[in-house]
């Protein structure tokens, strides 16, 4: 059997160079930023330049990028090549946010399947980098178009497309559509990445089976749970890695947030990204209420020793 590439997934709020980092070092063969606007890019905006920061250790990669103009992607990825040289660009075709779909950009571009392949040539002709697509199944279940969007990123020169298999209508939570991402990746010559559902070996399985996909994108099934690399490359390519403990996890989350970034900053996203680690878990309200009034790198330490010291103990 083919290796199963497994990708971290451009998660706005999540996929920063900290978040990155735990994920590569526990198994992720690839990872991706989050998304970049191409027109901050182009009109040199620092705080988007910002989210392209990365060590040299998150190789291989990808800038995920989003626009519907073919000139600010153009510009955008030219400059941001010049700067970084990062293995590849991903044009966003996939975010339901509002914000983002108002503006004609991300999932809204599924509407033109044409204009998708002009901004993969502009891309493509702007670096050496490889240039990938990433796709819904459709704007809504009326409205399945992957396919026909899929062939357009492939005419304009991408070397792969992801396919998560929701619906924009669907956003996160609808039931994953497979049919669709295998009729995708039967008719395409280019790889297929296959993303939505993944949280487990169990859920991984039934997506290389339904799909055919040896490519998987994890996201949400990632957050608190970036062991998740791990577990998959033991269970599927048959690798025989050390599984990380949840505490050493969050421990080395909050040692590489508090390097990466100013703490004024890093300590609200850290709020946020740190509590999915006691998601569900027993006795874990206490420390999430605890995280979430934190005010230094020392309490949220603490909060963290107290959660495992009492977690001993139960």
């Amino acid at each position: 059997m083919d290796k199963i590439r497994l990708s971290l997934a451009p998660i706005a709020g999540f996929s920063d160079r900290a978040f990155r980092t735990l994920c590569k070092e526990c198994g992720a063969d690839l990872v991706y930023t989050e998304m970049i606007s191409a027109k901050a890019v182009a009109f040199g905006d620092k705080k988007t330049h910002a989210l392209a920061d990365f060590a040299p250790v998150e190789r291989p990669i990808i800038f995920q990028v989003f626009g519907r103009e073919p000139e600010d992607l153009s510009r955008a990825v030219a400059l941001l090549y010049e700067r970084c040289e990062p293995d590849g660009f991903d044009l966003n075709c996939g975010c339901p946010v509002p914000k983002v779909v108002k503006s004609g950009e991300g999932s809204e571009l599924m509407r033109e399947p044409k204009r998708i392949e002009k901004l993969v040539r502009a891309m493509v002709a702007a670096s050496p980098a490889r240039v990938s697509v990433k796709l819904r199944t459709g704007i809504d279940d009326a409205h399945k178009n992957a396919l026909i969007c899929a062939r357009a990123a492939e005419d304009g020169g991408a070397s792969l497309v992801t396919v998560h298999g929701r619906t924009r209508a669907g956003m996160f939570s609808a039931p994953i559509d497979y049919d669709t991402i295998a009729s995708v990746r039967g008719a395409l010559s280019i790889p297929v990445c296959a993303n939505g559902g993944i949280r487990d070996e169990q859920s991984a399985r039934e997506t290389i089976e339904r799909t055919g996909c040896t490519e998987l994108m994890i996201a949400r099934g990632a957050l608190g749970d970036p062991a998740i690399f791990t577990k998959l490359q033991n269970a599927l390519n048959g690798e025989n890695r050390r599984l990380p403990d949840p505490k050493t996890l969050l421990l080395r989350h909050l040692s590489l947030a508090c390097a990466y970034k100013p703490l004024r900053q890093a300590l609200p996203e850290l709020r946020g990204q740190l509590q999915f680690y006691f998601k569900n878990k027993s006795g874990s309200a206490r420390a999430r209420e605890r995280l979430m009034r934190s005010q230094s790198r020392e309490e949220i330490r603490d909060v963290i020793e107290d959660y495992f010291k009492d977690d001993l103990s139960r």
